[in-house]
C-alpha cells in the first residue's frame, strides 16, 4: 500500500484539477480565465508534488531552456488574451519537457484493466510502440 503525505496529496489534487480545468477551457472555446487557472493550478500541483526546489531545477536545466522557454511563453500569451497561439506554443513545450516520460506512462497505462486491454489492441499497439522507441531514443 502507498503512503501519501498531504503535500502528495494535494498536489496531485491540485495537478488533476489543472489538468481538468485546462480541458474544459479547450472545451468552452479556448476560454483564457479557465486555461489560465488551469495553468497555475497545474504548476502548483506540480510544486507540491515534487517540490518546489526540484520543480524548479527540473525547468531550468540548461538542456530545457527552449522547452521551458516555449511552456512559460505560451502561458504568457494565455494570460495576454491570446489563448489558442497560447495553448498550441505551450502544448509544444509541454511535450518537449516532459516527452521522455511518455514511455513511463504508456507502460503504466497498459497494466490498468480497461484501457490496458485497448493498447494492447494490434493497431494500437504498434502506435504506442512507436512512441515508447520513438522517445527514449531522444
Amino acid at each position: 500500500m502507498f503512503y501519501f503525505d498531504h503535500h502528495l496529496e494535494i498536489g496531485l489534487g491540485l495537478t488533476i484539477f489543472g489538468v481538468g480545468i485546462i480541458f474544459l477551457g479547450m472545451v468552452f472555446l479556448f476560454d483564457k480565465g479557465l486555461l489560465a487557472v488551469g495553468n497555475i493550478l497545474f504548476l502548483a500541483g506540480l510544486s507540491l508534488i515534487i517540490g518546489f526546489e526540484r520543480t524548479f531545477r527540473f525547468f531550468f536545466q540548461r538542456y530545457k531552456l527552449k522547452s521551458t522557454a516555449l511552456f512559460f511563453g505560451g502561458i504568457l500569451l494565455v494570460l495576454i488574451g491570446w489563448p489558442v497561439i497560447g495553448m498550441l506554443i505551450e502544448c509544444y513545450g509541454f511535450f518537449l519537457l516532459f516527452g521522455g516520460f511518455i514511455p513511463i506512462v504508456i507502460n503504466f497505462l497498459r497494466r490498468l484493466p480497461i484501457i490496458g486491454s485497448i493498447l494492447l489492441l494490434p493497431g494500437i499497439r504498434q502506435i504506442t510502440d512507436k512512441l515508447s522507441d520513438s522517445r527514449s531514443m531522444v
